[in-house]
Order: structure tokens, then C-alpha cells, then sequence
């Protein structure tokens, strides 16, 4: 299988210089889970003006109070991610990933003057635990400084790479923790398909219950069911057994899926590449809506 390296590289924003480092060793590159995917992908480093955002609306699903995302940009290549959508401003979303580099002293600073303590939330726009190489694997070193100053948080993850931190949970887990596992289907082979680069849903459940038997809270945010292709009985009934055998507490449905603007284009290119016929019956169904109900 050819192999189709990332390269790192750092801008000086302000003058619009970019260096390229060395690729990326082979081994720190399979992720596509012997499925033969390649991937073709960059990693800058970016200088973040700030880090944690205050959730202004009631949280009733987390109950976040800050909400964080340390990258732009994912490896995953989830084939319905709604982070492609123009409102978010990432250009290049399945092209590049962009590292916030001074993320750990911005946290340190920000959560010494906060006054008021919360629920810090990861993970909304990409996925924290992306194999990246140490310079660039934020994330553990992240929620070392949460446990440090005795914040809580709540993290939405596909990667069973979690279990490289479940020490640092277990410590923040003291006042508080919580772990969603994003499992949008059951079927490994219908999974790699959809989602090419996230690590295969069993491997998920199986990081579950060993988050579950320290005694972290974990479930199942069971979202977006694509239509026409998770929306069946089946398929839900699977997860939801699933996610019990493995010890979670609780799965959050959302029916249906979000489809905008680049997010459209990119979904419908997919859907041509792997199911073909069904774009025209999306757009029988849903037409322009970019909000779509199974119901």
C-alpha cells in the first residue's frame, strides 16, 4: 500500500513564512485500520489569541460551561462532518490540520484567573486524541494543567487513544469526568466506510468499558444518524446494546444530520463514491434543507 506522508511545517503568521520540517514516520501513520486508505494532510503550527470559550446558552447536554478545541482541521475524514460548514471558517478542513502550539501556556493563564468554575468541554470541532506526534499531541498534557487546577471536563472522542490518559481522568475525575464516545454505527465495516480514519467502533466500546471499570463516567453521543444508511431500528437497537455490555451510563441521540453549503458538497461527493443513487433520493427527500429530519 502506498503511503501518502503528512509533512509538518510552522508559519510565522505574521510574515507569512513557512518552514517544512521532516514527514512523518510510517508508523505513526496507520490509521486507517489495515483498510487501505491513504491520507494526504499537513500540520502547521498556529499561535491561538485565546483559548477557552464561555458557553453563553444553558448546556443541557454536557452541562459545559467553557468549550476548547486545540486543532482546526481532522484526520478522521468522517464523510458527514458538520465542521466543514463555512460558518466555522476552516478552508481546508480535510487538507490540513492546524495545532494551537502555545495552547498549554494560554489554558495555564486563563484557567488561573477564572473565578468561576465549569465544566471545560473537548472535542466539538475535531477530535483531541488524533495520532499526532508528541510535539503536536496536545491533549495530554492539556488535561494534566485541568487536573492541576481542579477543573472539571467532558471530552467527545472516536479514538480509543483516550486510554493513553486514563490517569489524568482518573485525577480530574476527583472533582469530575466524563468521556462520549461518538458512535454513529455499530458495524465496523459500515464504519470504515463512513468514518475511514477514526479508529473502528468496537475499539471504542472496548476503551468504554475500561473507562467505565475506573470508575469514569462514559456513553455514547449517538450522532449524526445519516439517512437512508443508520436510520434503522437495527442499527440503533445494536448501539444501544453495545454501549450497555460496555459499561456506559447514558447515549445522547440526535436523528438525522446537518448538511450545509461545503459540508454539502462534500457529503454528496461521498454518498456518489460509496452508495450510489442515494444522493438522488436526499435530494428527493430533503431538498435545500440544511437541517435533515428523518422524520
Amino acid at each position: 500500500m502506498a503511503i501518502a506522508y503528512p509533512t509538518f511545517s510552522s508559519l510565522d503568521e505574521s510574515q507569512g513564512i513557512e518552514t517544512r520540517a521532516d514527514p512523518l514516520a510510517q508508523a505513526m501513520f496507520d490509521i486507517g485500520w489495515g483498510r487501505g486508505y491513504t491520507l494526504d494532510m499537513n500540520v502547521r503550527e498556529i499561535q491561538a489569541k485565546t483559548l477557552l470559550a464561555h458557553v453563553k446558552q444553558p448546556d443541557t447536554w454536557f452541562g459545559l460551561k467553557y468549550n476548547m478545541n486545540l486543532y482546526r482541521g481532522c484526520v478522521h475524514r468522517c464523510i458527514y462532518c458538520d465542521s466543514r460548514s463555512e460558518c466555522y471558517q476552516i478552508e481546508d478542513f480535510d487538507g490540513e490540520v492546524l495545532v494551537k502550539v502555545n495552547a498549554p501556556e494560554l489554558l495555564r493563564d486563563e484557567l488561573s484567573r477564572k473565578r468561576v468554575k465549569g465544566v471545560i468541554g473537548l472535542g466539538s470541532m475535531n477530535d483531541p486524541f488524533m495520532p499526532l506526534p508528541s510535539p503536536y499531541d496536545l491533549t495530554p498534557g492539556i488535561l494534566k494543567i485541568i487536573a492541576e487546577f481542579r477543573f472539571p471536563v467532558h471530552i467527545v472522542t472516536k479514538s480509543d487513544r483516550v486510554l493513553r490518559v486514563v490517569d489524568t481522568l482518573a485525577k480530574i475525575n476527583e472533582v469530575y469526568a466524563s468521556v462520549s464516545f461518538t458512535v454513529t454505527t455499530a458495524d465496523d465495516a459500515l464504519a470504515a466506510r463512513v468514518e475511514p480514519f477514526a479508529p473502528r467502533p468496537a475499539a471504542r466500546f472496548a476503551a468504554m468499558r475500561t473507562l467505565a471499570n475506573r470508575g469514569i463516567q462514559t456513553g455514547v453521543t449517538l450522532m449524526p444518524v445519516l439517512p437512508f444508511i443508520e436510520d434503522n431500528e437495527e442499527n440503533v437497537i445494536q448501539i444501544v446494546e453495545q454501549a450497555h455490555a460496555h459499561g456506559a451510563s447514558y447515549v445522547i441521540p440526535c436523528f438525522g444530520m446537518t448538511l450545509r453549503d461545503r459540508q454539502r458538497v462534500y457529503y454528496y461527493r461521498r454518498l456518489d463514491e460509496l452508495f450510489p443513487g442515494l444522493r438522488a433520493r436526499y435530494e428527493r427527500r430533503f431538498g435545500e434543507n440544511w437541517g435533515l429530519n428523518p422524520g
